[in-house]
């Protein structure tokens, strides 16, 4: 290869792969505007919800509003731009939606970022009475993340989160965040202890079993012979 292939195609490389993360980087004018999404209230710019989720929380979310007044909307990205952070992302697009208090008053936005898998939870004034601080940062940091955590379960963490956002928000009681498993790993691994019993164990039976085989096999041969 000429040398100055092997100078030019590492930077290829490296623009590409720095173009494609500054493509799926999400600002907040890469994100809708509300008259555009106004009769949606699950923004999936991640692409990591089904589509029969999608409806799903749609629906619920769309009759909340109805029945309540509240507007609650879920907003998934890909990932943040450069120096960004989820709670700031939250913020701006709260203010860009909802821009007088007046309008921020009965809304509730969250805010999912994939590849960090951060989530942040703005709420409007007059629901933080249902939607208190403790109940928020259960579902931002149990809700959500706990599904997230057990092998980035997206549809799950979303729809449990919409679910239990919508019952609070309905005025029903507070169904908590699901249950976090443990896994119990004391039949599943061995102690180095008892690693090094068993190894030994092993090879006194094998220098066992050769040193009464051989003189054995040595006492027939020499019979044999004679």
């Amino acid at each position: 290869m000429p040398r100055i292939l092997k100078i030019i195609l590492p930077l290829l490389v490296f623009v590409l792969i720095f173009s494609n993360n500054i493509a799926w980087a999400t600002g907040i004018y890469d994100l809708p505007s509300l008259q555009s999404i106004s009769q949606n209230y699950l923004v999936d710019q991640a692409e990591v919800i089904s589509l029969s989720n999608e409806n799903k929380i749609n629906k619920q979310l769309a009759k909340v509003a109805e029945t309540t007044g509240d507007q609650i909307r879920i907003v998934t990205v890909k990932r943040l731009d450069y120096g960004a952070t989820i709670n700031g992302l939250a913020n701006e697009l709260f203010s860009k939606w909802y821009p007088n208090k007046q309008e921020q008053e009965n809304q509730v936005l969250l805010v999912l970022d994939t590849l960090s898998n951060n989530v942040a939870m703005v709420v409007g004034e007059k629901v933080t009475n249902r939607l208190s601080p403790e109940i928020v940062s259960s579902i931002t940091d149990k809700t959500v993340a706990i599904p997230l955590r057990d092998g980035s379960k997206y549809n799950e963490a979303i729809l449990d989160a919409s679910n239990r956002t919508a019952q609070v928000v309905s005025g029903q009681e507070d169904p908590g965040p699901p249950q976090e498993r443990v896994i119990d790993t004391e039949g599943t691994f061995t102690t180095a202890e008892n690693t090094d019993d068993r190894s030994a164990t092993v090879w006194v039976i094998v220098l066992l079993v050769v040193a009464t085989a051989i003189p054995m096999a040595t006492y027939f041969w020499y019979v044999g012979r004679n």
